[in-house]
């Protein structure tokens, strides 16, 4: 049912003829976001409104390009499988995909980049049981046990409130897509006023569009000054192409946060452990929630498969070592 592309790293469900999550072109394949290590220019692209709309803008797609849009809970028919979509709770648009063989009844649930619990810009995850687990597991080492979500905002929120009432403006670091909206919605809810670089501010326009309004949000066009009354949100790597006249506190947001060095590393005067990334007690919840028989972890550290070996989890890394034909 789920086969391993070592030479292009990627998984291919055979029954369907579908890549997921291919970064090179395919006949067929799944986006289940997009972030530019999850698309690829596929000749059929199946995935959601949400995403299509993003893909098409970032990857400079024609208007040719074929998509076959899917509605969260609404399975489809390819080939052999029966596949759906469910919410990834990731970023805009994120899903997994549950597949069904229409042979066996078997069934698998590729998750993709997902986080369980609420997001203020994106559907909150849904697992549902299935037969294999194919598991994005980015922070899979118990060293990267997020603190309570509300913990970490509340932190946030007061720490912008502080840089204000020391005439500090705050820009904040953040990833172009997903990040930087869902930060965006949390301040505006909160009553602050968000200035956006402008490839962040063009991205966000996308959420305006699929009815998920960031609130009182402006755009920093490069070699513009920014606004000193406003939190500054712009790209990690972008510190020498905005421009201000007064101080600044400059602030990360990151699960990488939970390792000491991540300050120092990116440059900034706080750093504060939010991801969208599920993080180890949310994979082992996910795990929980499925029921797989077995587990394939992907994306994270193959120590991982040792910590759920020791769970008595049927569990296997997918990497170069491993077999092409999975299940």
């Amino acid at each position: 049912m789920l086969q391993y592309n070592n030479i292009r790293h990627f998984c291919l469900l055979p029954e369907g003829a579908i890549a997921l999550d291919a970064t090179s072109c395919q006949p067929c394949g799944f986006i289940s976001h997009a972030h530019s290590d999850h698309t690829g220019k596929h000749e059929l692209t199946y995935c959601t409104a949400e995403t299509e709309s993003i893909c098409r803008y970032r990857m400079k797609c024609k208007p040719t390009q074929q998509f076959r849009v899917m509605e969260y809970f609404k399975p489809v028919t390819l080939g052999g499988l029966e596949l759906t979509a469910y919410p990834a709770g990731h970023c805009l648009g994120s899903a997994m995909l549950f597949a069904k063989s229409l042979a066996s009844g078997k069934t698998l649930l590729y998750t993709g980049d997902f986080k369980l619990g609420k997001s203020v810009t994106a559907a909150e995850a849904v697992v549902p049981k299935a037969d294999v687990l194919v598991m994005e597991s980015t922070y899979g080492s118990p060293d990267y046990q997020l603190p309570p979500r509300e913990q970490v905002i509340a932190e946030l929120l007061e720490t912008v409130r502080d840089a204000f009432a020391n005439d500090r403006s705050p820009v904040i670091a953040a990833y172009a897509f997903g990040k930087s909206q869902e930060i965006t919605k949390i301040l505006t809810d909160n009553g602050f006023k968000v200035q956006q670089y402008d490839t962040i501010y063009k991205i966000s326009q996308f959420y305006e569009q699929h009815n998920v309004s960031l609130g009182d949000v402006t755009t920093l066009k490069k070699g513009e000054c920014a606004d000193e009354d406003r939190v500054l949100i712009v790209p990690p790597a972008s510190h020498p192409y905005y421009i201000t006249h007064h101080k600044i506190e400059t602030i990360m947001l990151t699960g990488w946060a939970m390792h000491e060095s991540t300050k120092y590393r990116y440059e900034v005067d706080k750093i504060l452990p939010l991801s969208d990334h599920a993080d180890y007690n949310e994979l082992l919840k996910t795990i929980e929630l499925c029921e797989p028989n077995v587990v394939y972890p992907v994306h994270g550290s193959p120590d991982f498969v040792e910590h759920l070996q020791d769970k008595g989890i049927n569990v296997m890394h997918i990497d170069r070592a491993t077999q092409s034909m999975l299940f």
